[in-house]
């Protein structure tokens, strides 16, 4: 099972039998204000979980979608993860969520840090990436805080919830990162 940890966390892949953690936030509307999903029914939960196992089976491996496990409460409180993206594999996409319990403790600027220095030292990427709706304050300072650069502001991009919402978008470079 792929591992990746940090002081509180450790991230790894999921197992089919986790839907019902991830369904403890994934049905949470406060949660999934922001995202392009949800909230979630327990059946569009369990497929997620189960996409992700089935995704991190392949080889070459391009999805890395991590169970967010709490080492002290032991417990999953979010999930966090990179897509690779292109056909030179040389750039990687981030996302993350959080149970709304965590919010504001870092956690998710934790997990983020990881997976940057996951995808720049092992998967050896050129290029990191990240969007969020521009209303989502919270994950922006989040991208900020992982030293990610504001590259883009896209009005109106994405049809969300009945809506049309702007996205932020926001990148990082291995040099960047390095330095």
């Amino acid at each position: 099972m792929f591992t990746l940890e940090t002081e509180r966390l450790i991230l790894r892949d999921w197992k089919r039998s986790e839907w019902r953690d991830a369904h403890s936030y994934a049905q949470d509307e406060e949660v999934s204000k922001f995202m392009i999903w949800g909230p979630n029914s327990e059946k569009e939960t369990k497929e997620f979980v189960h996409n992700a196992v089935d995704h991190a089976a392949m080889r070459p491996r391009r999805s890395f979608e991590l169970a967010m496990f709490h080492k002290e409460l032991n417990k999953i409180i979010g999930g966090c993860g990179m897509q690779i993206v292109g056909a030179e594999a040389a750039t990687g996409m981030i996302g993350y969520v959080l149970h709304r319990e965590f919010w504001g403790q870092g956690m998710t600027s934790e997990a983020s840090r990881r997976i940057l220095t996951f995808g720049f030292e092992v998967l050896k990427l050129h290029r990191i990436y990240a969007t969020c709706d521009t209303e989502n304050i919270g994950s922006a300072r989040v991208l900020e805080k992982c030293g990610m650069r504001k590259e883009a502001h896209f009005v109106e991009d994405m049809f969300i919830k009945g809506r049309w919402r702007d996205t932020f978008l926001f990148a990082i470079l291995e040099s960047e990162w390095r330095h």
